[in-house]
This record gives C-alpha cells, sequence and structure tokens, in this order.
C-alpha cells in the first residue's frame, strides 16, 4: 500500500467557546510514534478517558464535555486514522490503537483512569481493561459491536454493518476526489424490504455548501460554513474529511482483527464496567442495524460479571443523541465506585 500522510495532522483548530469556558484546551502528544491529537479540561476529579468510534472526532463529545468537566478530569482523543491524529495506512488494528491508548494512558494520564468508548471506542476501552489493567480504574462500553465485529460474523452474519464500511471504502478511498457529503448517500434498513436515506436533492445541497468551503478555505477539513443546519450534519462531513479510509478497508478485508479476542479480554477484564446499550434492531435481510443485539449483551455480562448493564433509548452514539442520558450514567456509575471505595478520587 502507498503510504501517505494525513494533511490535518497537528492542525489546531479553535475550540468552541463554552469549552473554553469549561477550561478545555486542545494538546498533541507524539506516542510511540504516532501523533494523538486530544483536548482536555481543568483538574477535577478521576482521570476520564473519552474514546470516539470509527469515523468520529473527539468533538463528537462536544455536547456532554462540560458537565463531565465537573466530575472528572476529561480527555477525548482522535483516535490513529481520525482527525489531527496520525494516518498509518497499512497499520491499522485494536492491538496498534489499543497501545495507542496505552501509551496516553501511562505517558499523558499517568494515574489509573475511566476509559469511556464508544463503538470501535468502546471495543478499545476494553482492549485497555484487558491489556494495560494497572491504568485503568473502570470501563463504560457505549454500544460496542463488542461480538458483531468478530471475524467472520461480521461479514457473514450482520451484513449491514459490513456493508456499510464497504460503502465508506468505495466512497471515500480517493482521498484527493472524496465527497464529503456522500456519507448521507447511505442506505439504512427500518425493515426487511425498507430502505431509508437522505433525499438527494437535500444531500446535493451539503456536497454544494461543502465543495464552497473546501474552495474558500484550501487545506483545511471539509464544513459546511453555515449554521441553519443541524450541527450534527457538519460534524459528519468535518469527521468524514479527516478520516484515513484504510482504517474502515482494514475491517473489510479482515485485518483490523489480529489475535484480539473478546471473549478472553472480558474474562481478563476484573475492573468495573458499566454497559451502555442503544437501540438496535435484526432483520433477516439485513442482519443487524446497530452494534450489539440482546444475546450480545447478556454475553458480556456473562463473561464480565461485575458488569452494570444499563438499556437506553439512544442512537448508536449515545452521548451525542441523549448527552444527559450518558453524563447521568457515566456520573452515577463513577460515583457509586467512589463512595464504595473501589477507585479512589483525588477530590
Amino acid at each position: 500500500m502507498t503510504a501517505y500522510r494525513n494533511p490535518f495532522e497537528g492542525q489546531r483548530e479553535p475550540l468552541a467557546p463554552e469549552l473554553v469556558k469549561a477550561g478545555f484546551r486542545q494538546e498533541s502528544a507524539e506516542l510511540g510514534g504516532v501523533l494523538i491529537n486530544y483536548v482536555r479540561g481543568p483538574e477535577a476529579g478521576v482521570p476520564l478517558l473519552l474514546v470516539p468510534g470509527q469515523m468520529s472526532l473527539w468533538s463528537s463529545y462536544r455536547r456532554v464535555l462540560p458537565d463531565l468537566a465537573r466530575h472528572f478530569t476529561v480527555y477525548a482523543v482522535d483516535v490513529r486514522g481520525h482527525g489531527n491524529s496520525s494516518w498509518t495506512p497499512g497499520d491499522y488494528s485494536w492491538d496498534s490503537a489499543g497501545t495507542d491508548l496505552a501509551h496516553f494512558l501511562r505517558e499523558v494520564i499517568g494515574r489509573p483512569a475511566i476509559v469511556s468508548g464508544n463503538s470501535s471506542g468502546g471495543v478499545l476501552a476494553l482492549w485497555c481493561a484487558a491489556n494495560v489493567s494497572d491504568h485503568v480504574s473502570a470501563i463504560v462500553l457505549e454500544d460496542p459491536p463488542i461480538f458483531s465485529t468478530e471475524w467472520p460474523r461480521f461479514r457473514d452474519r450482520d451484513r449491514w454493518v459490513y456493508g456499510s464500511l464497504e460503502y465508506a471504502v468505495r466512497a471515500f478511498g480517493d482521498i484527493e476526489n472524496r465527497r464529503p457529503a456522500d456519507i448521507y448517500r447511505q442506505e439504512i434498513p427500518i425493515g426487511e424490504d425498507k430502505i431509508i436515506r437522505m433525499p438527494d436533492r437535500f444531500v446535493d445541497l451539503l456536497d454544494r455548501l461543502a465543495t464552497r468551503y473546501q474552495r474558500r478555505h484550501p487545506g483545511r477539513p471539509a464544513s459546511l460554513g453555515v449554521r441553519w443546519l443541524p450541527r450534527f450534519l457538519d460534524e459528519m462531513i468535518r469527521a468524514v474529511s479527516m478520516f484515513d479510509p484504510d482504517f474502515a478497508r482494514a475491517f473489510v478485508d479482515g485485518r483490523f482483527y489480529g489475535d484480539f479476542s473478546p471473549e478472553a479480554a472480558l474474562r481478563r477484564t476484573t475492573c468495573p464496567v458499566l454497559l451502555l446499550h442503544a437501540n438496535w434492531q435484526r432483520f433477516e435481510k439485513h442482519g443487524l442495524v446497530g452494534a450489539m443485539d440482546d444475546d450480545d449483551a447478556r454475553r458480556v455480562r456473562e463473561l464480565a460479571p461485575q458488569t452494570v448493564y444499563q438499556r437506553i433509548d439512544a442512537k448508536h452514539v449515545a452521548h451525542d443523541d441523549k448527552p444527559e442520558v450518558f453524563t447521568t450514567a457515566v456520573t452515577e456509575f463513577a460515583e457509586e465506585l467512589i463512595s464504595s471505595g473501589v477507585i479512589h478520587s483525588p477530590r
């Protein structure tokens, strides 16, 4: 594979005013030859490391960061292959991305932290609990695809999730000519024979706005450049423009998995676990539409009996869809661990 670099690596854009007011700052750290971009909040208690999912940035946590910063010393990262962190084409796996977080826990945070991950970030949180347990006080698994991304189930049974990453590779594999708004042309099953997606005319509008913005701001990530559209539309377009498609390709061709076993990792995990299970559906024609079904959630609890399970009525990225629900769940989980003496708060 031809090597290429992230054109946005190391850049720092101004933080949103509410994050500046809450005491956040953006930093970066070179860890094992990989530059990891992150934000951190003020010293405020137990460290909390937030790990976004595939094709998401640290900024997906923007709605919850100020509230969390009242209870925790918060860190939120861009995983390698995303945002302003290094792209490492040809080197994407649970082990490589997990090792970055292990370095981050040791060298940046420097004391045991609660690691909370959404989607693939949740699997990376589990990786940390199993492999660098001395640096992890607890983990929060926010709708993680712990078993649905196992090979070959991912390819053969849960066809829609696999197909969504195939689509990402096709749509965004040509880095020089990709159009980030095309993420909204992806079809989502809501029934055996019913598919929804955004109307082409609306996606065409988003594409025109993003193209105009990039012409006017060369060298910067894509943006819609308007305030009259919902923020989540701009967030996804920006994230896609800062995403290495080989990260998704490594899932599609099987490179990402290596010898990492979620079952073995759960058996090795001894720290407290909070599992937040978001909405899902399963169709005969499409397989799982979501990250985990009820059987998957049950299996997590069987393998790690210390798991606290919470079913939440939320979309996959629960911290953005239902920020108050997410913040309350994480805060109450931590407070219970602190009050019972399981973890120590520096306050």
